[in-house]
């Protein structure tokens, strides 16, 4: 099984913002996802647990370098040809304009995606 980048599915686009996904490939969710320089997501996980994502991130950073805030207030700076492993209860802050893809599981990134979504519709 394979796709292309270009036939994964726009989820999200804005200036400096792009994310493309990909639901159930083969029991995950890929996601080639770009954030520029000071996108926070810790506003839009807010009424999570731990007001962090609950959902586990395999992936690699492609270019440039994201901040990751663990819930047990440990720190770490991922950068480019990073391979990564994020557990639940994270939050990230983009530090450069940044590239990865991310593998989630299907279930838990659904629902993270999804009050993500409600809080940015003013709804979360």
């Amino acid at each position: 099984m394979k796709i292309k980048k270009e036939n994964i599915p726009v989820a999200m686009e804005g200036p400096g913002t792009f994310m493309r996904v990909q639901p159930d490939f083969g029991g995950m969710t890929v996601c080639f996802n770009e954030f520029p320089k000071g996108t926070d997501f810790t506003p839009l996980l807010k009424g999570l647990e731990n007001d962090s994502c609950h959902c586990p991130h395999w992936g690699y950073i492609l270019s440039g370098s994201l901040l990751v805030k663990y819930d047990d207030e440990t720190q770490e700076i991922l950068n480019e040809g990073d391979l990564f492993f994020l557990p639940h209860g994270h939050t990230v802050i983009v530090q450069e304009d940044v590239k990865f893809i991310e593998f989630s599981p299907s279930k838990e990134f659904k629902e993270v995606i999804d009050h993500v979504a409600n809080v940015m519709a003013g709804k979360g």
